[in-house]
């Protein structure tokens, strides 16, 4: 399947320079190492619900951690439950943590506010934080609690790739914890989690 949300409003995702499955539906398997960086520095009571699972990479590593995970996609990726849309669901949750499609983060967002109980985490470019529109309404209304910018960069692979070279685009954790709201922290993860994890 051709993916629809490539040339969204005449502009091109920024994806030339990530390894990926670009003729699937924004298709970006998560390395283990960015997922226990989230895990190591964030505790979370309760499930964890992975609602954009794709092959499972970050339901196993939570799994691993001694999480219960619910593990969910719109696409059928041979992992969890396949044909649920994050972004009309009225699933609740005590946590929801996921990568989310490029195209889709903001409507992540509100559903991710609206879902979830107690955290809500998404793994986003760090130009996230930019944008006017993005300042008027998500950062105005629900500003993340915790913003985790990642020292080194990460590269998304597909499924059997060689993996050699760095990425070249920032990533954060952002974090809303519903115990935590008000203003925004900017914490680092310490250097070391893709050599440790990798």
């Amino acid at each position: 399947m051709a993916d629809l949300t490539y040339n969204l409003n005449g502009g091109f995702k920024p994806t030339l320079k990530r390894h990926a499955d670009l003729n699937g539906p924004d298709y970006f398997p998560t390395p283990a190492w960015a997922t226990f960086a989230l895990a190591d520095n964030e505790r979370f009571e309760g499930e964890i619900w992975e609602c954009a699972c794709g092959d499972g990479a970050m339901s196993e590593v939570f799994e691993e951690v001694g999480y219960n995970v619910i593990s969910s996609d719109l696409y059928d990726r041979g992992f969890g439950e396949s044909g649920v849309d994050f972004l009309t669901t009225k699933r609740q949750c005590d946590n929801i943590v996921t990568n989310p499609p490029y195209n889709c983060a903001e409507g992540f967002v509100s559903s991710g506010i609206a879902n979830t109980q107690k955290k809500f985490a998404l793994l986003l470019r760090l130009a996230f934080l930019e944008g006017a529109n993005r300042a008027r309404t998500i950062f105005s209304e629900y500003p993340p609690s915790r913003v985790w910018v990642f020292s080194e960069r990460i590269t998304f692979y597909p499924a059997g790739a060689e993996r050699k070279g760095s990425g070249t685009t920032a990533y954060a954790w952002f974090v809303w914890d519903k115990d935590a709201p008000g203003n925004t922290e900017l914490k680092w993860f310490k250097p070391g989690y893709k050599s440790s994890y990798s």
